[in-house]
């Protein structure tokens, strides 16, 4: 419980930090959280309804963010859950798992786990290895953006999100896990259940209001649908090892022992699933943006050398990821308030990339921006293991866009998921010319 000198938020704030609802209304958000920023930027959420979830503290200044990011002894991911989480998720995930989170992945483990876990793949993700993958990357990019530049001809209005920002990370991650194309719909379909179980349109049941029972449910039959069909990739991959990620993972051993079942899943899930959600947030937030602005949309054409500016700032603006949780392993001063161990804290990277003090007019989509040290991979042990290669799909895609599309403007209002963990938009009408 809230100790009674530690500063509380109004319940109604606290229900706009914790309701999904809240993340698809983007400007009235930000407007919370710049208040917030300014007057108590390290704040306790206590629920309304006693037992519905633990309190925590909300942080939402860049410096306490970056800070909770790199001290990992102090602020740990474990032993509560690395995700917001109300207290009847956590005990379905007990009773159904053993362990607070239903996923066990690189998320959630600290130290000494996590540095032996991450050094499995990392070289894999480095930009040296990437340079492999480049060309098949780049000819995924072009057929993507035929069928874009075919659905579009004569003016008609299409769905950027659904044609490209979706389906293009989802091919590229999942050829590297080696998942035949004919398992993409339902690789997009799994995922979109697990990030966006409380969006009527991307849980696939249309209702807008599911109770928490449902989602957890919803969830947990989608994680168990991933450990099925990967448990099969991996035994593949055992008998039939290739250069993929896949390979890697299956074949791996920490300590001489090979990954347990659970670890394993938890492995392949976190790449499948991480690997082009946020990705393809990013993509639609950059194309958002520049669709909304033509000038800058021409600059960069005329300009290929600002486009890596504008995959750096789409992943800022945007910031798929939107919170993680940590635990103070000691007490400690983080912001003026006293934190005590074992406190529960939300590391809020929507507000930390916002904040004026390290981004100047931070809603302004700026592709010259710089320094840009946003937190949307995260930073410290933990920093996001894809950035290189989503940096790399996100450049050679939109190489691909500007050799393609002359003009590009907006064709109806974009619509963001609901969500408190992972988000962005799930439409984005667009109206375009060829080149």
């Amino acid at each position: 419980m809230a100790s009674t000198d530690d500063p509380v938020l109004p319940p109604d704030i606290a229900r706009e930090v914790v309701d999904p609802h809240s993340y698809a209304a983007w400007d009235p958000l930000l407007d919370t959280f710049d208040r917030l920023r300014e007057e108590t930027p390290v704040v306790k959420i206590v629920p309304e309804e006693e037992g519905l979830f633990d309190p925590f503290w909300l942080v939402t200044r860049y410096d306490d963010v970056m800070r909770m990011s790199k001290d990992n002894a102090t602020f740990l991911n474990n032993p509560r859950p690395v995700v917001f989480s109300l207290n009847a998720a956590i005990e379905f995930s007990r009773q159904a798992t053993g362990s607070n989170m239903l996923v066990d992945s690189l998320v959630v483990f600290d130290a000494p786990v996590h540095p032996k876990y991450r050094r499995l793949t990392q070289d894999w993700f480095m930009p040296r290895n990437l340079r492999k993958i480049e060309d098949e990357v780049r000819a995924l990019a072009h057929r993507t953006i035929d069928k874009l530049v075919e659905a579009g001809a004569g003016g008609e209005v299409v769905d950027f999100c659904k044609l490209v920002s979706a389906p293009y990370p989802l091919h590229v991650v999942m050829q590297i896990l080696g998942v035949p194309e004919e398992d993409e719909p339902r690789m997009l379909m799994l995922t979109q259940q697990m990030f966006g179980g409380q969006d009527k349109d991307l849980s696939g049941t249309g209702m807008d209001n599911m109770t928490p029972e449902q989602v957890m449910h919803l969830v947990a039959g989608a994680v168990k649908s991933f450990e099925d069909y990967f448990a099969g990739i991996a035994r593949d991959r055992r008998d039939n090892p290739t250069d993929d990620v896949a390979s890697v993972i299956a074949n791996a051993t920490v300590d001489g022992e090979p990954l347990p079942d659970r670890d394993m899943a938890g492995y392949y899930i976190i790449v499948a699933t991480a690997g082009h959600d946020t990705t393809s947030a990013s993509t639609a937030g950059a194309m958002q943006a520049l669709a909304q602005d033509p000038g800058q949309w021409a600059k960069v054409k005329a300009d290929r050398s600002l486009l890596p500016g504008i995959v750096e700032e789409a992943i800022r603006w945007t910031t798929p990821v939107q919170h993680f949780m940590r635990t103070a392993a000691e007490d400690v001063e983080l912001g003026g308030q006293q934190i005590r161990k074992g406190d529960w804290l939300m590391m809020n990277y929507v507000a930390a990339n916002h904040d004026p003090s390290q981004f100047e007019n931070p809603r302004k989509f700026d592709a010259a921006r710089s320094p840009n040290r946003h937190l949307a991979f995260g930073a410290g042990a933990h920093q996001c293991l894809g950035l290189h290669l989503a940096r790399l799909e996100m450049k050679i895609l939109f190489e691909a866009l500007l050799d393609r599309i002359d003009t590009i403007e907006l064709a109806g209002e974009p619509q963001r998921s609901t969500s408190t963990f992972v988000g962005g938009l799930k439409t984005l009408p667009v109206r375009f010319t060829a080149a």
